[in-house]
């Protein structure tokens, strides 16, 4: 693929520095353009991603790098990926990567940073609010007023307070009722109570069987559908991948990602990467996360049916 026309690119009110497109092909780039122009920002290089790491360092100042990936470019890709991860942690520019479900386990490999705004299959809208989301988090929203607004800095707000809570439930719950409030650490330092794999898969479809009379999204909860199913895996030994955690979170992809993102900084969940494939990473239950699961169940196994 050739190199990608480097110009002005959309001229807007929005005077900070440009956004930098690096796309997998012509298509891709196309759609990288559509959604930088919707959110009202100025394009400045347009580059395959074979170029872009070195670009990027050449690049005096971005206010954002966008990548939008249709197909695989092996090592270049991943190069790629490691450095905006990097450069997002390290503050110098926000990031926005929108993918497909073939590819998630890839950009998941590569991409720890919570910061960085991984979209997944993305509609329109969901593409146009992306930028504003990856600005928001890492709190520029100081310096494009005009883009960053007020509805997403909230939202990333109401994720944050609502993984605190299941971690603050979990732990009340590792101790039983009446007992002093436990934090994630000391819970495990018990015993875990037995549990089988049929028990949780019971609760799984049960919580999947809704569907059939209700609308999905009315019980929406992701961060208790993949405790689930880490909880059922870790039980039967399996190991889990990121993409098919995303399918268990029943909720789109895009916002799968955020969840488990900001659960791994919670310390809820655990990455670790594939031993046998660069490319992919794994994921479980941290032990006191584990712990609180099991003594959970063992508790609502002692309330009685009503």
């Amino acid at each position: 693929m050739g190199a990608f026309l480097t110009g002005t690119g959309n001229q807007s009110g929005f005077d900070g520095p440009p956004v930098l497109l690096a796309a997998t092909s012509e298509a891709a780039l196309s759609r990288a353009e559509a959604a930088v122009s919707a959110a009202g920002l100025r394009i400045g290089a347009k580059l395959p991603v074979e170029e872009a790491a070195a670009r990027i360092d050449q690049q005096v100042s971005a206010s954002a790098v966008w990548i939008e990936i249709d197909a695989d470019c092996g090592g270049a890709l991943d190069a790629l990926l490691s450095k905006v991860d990097e450069d997002v942690r390290n503050q110098r520019y926000a990031a926005v990567v929108s993918t497909d479900r073939a590819m998630v386990d890839i950009v998941a490999a590569h991409i720890e940073e919570r910061a960085v705004e991984i979209i997944v299959d993305a509609d329109a809208a969901q593409r146009a609010t992306a930028l504003p989301f990856a600005f928001a988090s890492r709190e520029f929203a100081e310096r494009i007023n005009d883009v960053a607004g007020d509805n997403n800095a909230e939202r990333l707000r109401q994720l944050s307070e609502e993984v605190s809570r299941i971690a603050s439930t979990l732990a009340r719950l590792s101790d039983g009722p009446g007992s002093r409030p436990a934090t994630m650490e000391n819970v495990a330092a018990g015993d875990a109570p037995p549990l089988s794999a049929d028990t949780v898969r019971s609760v799984i479809r049960a919580r999947r069987l809704r569907s059939r009379y209700f609308p999905e999204e009315l019980f929406a909860d992701p961060a208790w559908d993949m405790m689930l199913d880490l909880l059922q895996a870790e039980i039967a030994q399996l190991r889990v991948p990121v993409s098919s955690l995303c399918i268990a979170a029943a909720v789109p992809a895009t916002t799968a990602l955020r969840w488990l993102k900001t659960l791994v900084s919670q310390g809820i969940f655990m990455r670790h990467a594939d031993p046998r494939d660069g490319r992919r990473v794994f994921v479980e239950l941290a032990p006191p996360t584990s712990q609180a699961l099991r003594r959970y169940f063992a508790e609502v196994a002692r309330v009685p049916a009503i």
